[in-house]
């Protein structure tokens, strides 16, 4: 998907127990089935950070989605983090 000017911009980071059970990988699906593009990481403390780009009501379902996160994953806190300036046109797991 290429960039417009009707995208919005979700940056956060997720905590909890996100990283050991394919929270990126679920991610990049849900984001590609969707039609969001951006980056997916973990972070040395332990969450998930996630840089994403899509039409408003799209990035609110993936939002939703990302707060729920894939079976095994608990999900406790989430923070908004400052947006990454250029993201790719796909959706990425970033290692």
């Amino acid at each position: 998907m290429q960039p417009n000017s009707a995208e919005k911009n979700l940056a956060i980071v997720l905590r909890g127990r996100v990283q050991g059970v394919g929270f990126r990988w679920w991610s990049q699906r849900e984001a590609r089935r969707l039609g969001v593009r951006g980056t997916v990481q973990n972070r040395p403390d332990g969450s998930v950070e996630i840089q994403a780009a899509a039409n408003s009501g799209v990035l609110a379902r993936f939002e939703k989605a990302v707060r729920e996160g894939p079976a095994g994953a608990r999900v406790v806190a989430v923070e908004k983090v400052p947006s990454a300036p250029d993201l790719p046109p796909d959706f990425l797991v970033l290692t």
